[in-house]
């Protein structure tokens, strides 16, 4: 009896678990997902498109009803094979990637649409003759748009000078001096100006410049006054918005070592937000660079080289495109094709800005280990 009793015992012990623990089944074991192979993906899609290419072709082809179909279907067909193999969750990740990256290439049509028109129309005239002869004397073919050029950077070049100074210090102002109701004042009067179509800039320059000088005044200086008047929000928004990132620890820190506010804000604030700064004033001048009314309100046109600014006209090459488009002389294809190169050279001047931007950026970036 002894012997059945401590046998009974042993085979209870707390670390036998053979009579607590119960069998475990198939039935108990969780199910693991599959995974669709890498292919699966595009083989989707390679299928997709051929059904619904299959099916247009008998009805009526269209190449937009066949991309947003084969989209469509794409999307539907991803998500019920990932539900059956992956599940619920991983079929939903892969619905929403499709649909982002369909908004994504929706986006890029319009962006590659007017590259490649206006590269492809525009090269014609993209020779030497072009930035080296003026339009002084031409009536059809020839001639170029160097007076333009010259126009258009000193023009920009005055404005950023003028708009750059003062819509940085206004920044400064708002975000670390600023307090009450003219700080108040400021940022309405900032966000009002935002919104002033570039015609009104253009009349206001032009109005101006006629109380002083006479009516009928046209001048490059009044362009710039009128595109400072487009790039001060711009500046003033950009920058108000990097240095209010700008922690709050390192002016701390500086005023802990007893470095003054003005100081701080030199040597601390604005060199951690220079890149952002750059970004915005670069995005600032690529807004203005392309102006057309207001350049054609306060500064007009003209087909001579005229380097300076605070007499009489100046070519810019917005205005100059504008006229070789809407009044072009016989034959009208050189007018246009000048037009459409002046549009090139706009686009190459606005993508050289941004690598200067990144440039300014990378030098003047905090400095990390």
């Amino acid at each position: 009896m002894s012997t059945g009793t401590e046998r009974n015992d042993l085979d209870t012990l707390p670390g036998d678990r053979s009579l607590d623990t119960p069998a475990t089944t198939t039935s108990d074991v969780p199910r693991v997902q599959g995974t669709l192979p890498r292919w699966a993906p595009w083989g989707i899609l390679v299928g997709s498109a051929v059904v619904v290419g299959a099916v247009l072709a008998a009805t009526g082809f269209s190449v937009g009803l066949w991309v947003f179909l084969s989209a469509v279907l794409y999307a539907v067909a991803t998500y019920v094979t990932s539900r059956v193999v992956e599940g619920g969750r991983k079929a939903a990740d892969r619905l929403v990637t499709v649909i982002v990256s369909a908004a994504f290439l929706v986006a890029m049509i319009p962006l590659v649409s007017v590259i490649h028109t206006v590269v492809s129309n525009g090269v014609a005239r993209f020779d030497a003759t072009f930035f080296t002869n003026s339009m002084r004397g031409v009536v059809g073919e020839g001639g170029g748009a160097y007076h333009a050029v010259i126009g258009t950077l000193i023009i920009t070049g005055l404005a950023a000078v003028m708009s750059i100074p003062i819509g940085v210090l206004t920044a400064v102002y708002l975000v670390e001096y600023g307090k009450g109701r003219l700080a108040r004042a400021i940022t309405f009067f900032v966000d009002v100006m935002t919104g002033i179509p570039s015609i009104v800039a253009g009349l206001f320059a032009y109005a101006l410049f006629a109380l002083i000088l006479g009516p009928g005044v046209r001048m490059g200086f009044a362009g710039a006054v009128a595109l400072t008047v487009l790039m001060i929000p711009i500046v003033v928004r950009s920058t108000e918005e990097m240095l209010k990132i700008v922690p709050n620890e390192l002016r701390e820190a500086a005023f802990a070592l007893g470095v003054p506010k003005w100081r701080t804000i030199l040597k601390v604030v604005i060199p951690t937000t220079a890149g952002g700064i750059a970004t915005g004033i670069t995005l600032a001048i690529a807004r203005v660079i392309g102006e057309t009314a207001p350049l054609l309100v306060a500064v007009g046109i003209t087909t001579g080289v005229n380097l300076n600014p605070f007499d009489d006209r100046m070519a810019t090459l917005p205005v100059f495109s504008y006229y070789s488009y809407v009044a072009p002389g016989i034959p009208r294809e050189p007018f246009l094709d000048r037009a459409w190169t002046a549009a090139l050279v706009l686009m190459i001047i606005v993508m050289l800005l941004n690598v200067v931007a990144r440039i300014i950026s990378r030098a003047f970036a905090p400095k990390t280990r």
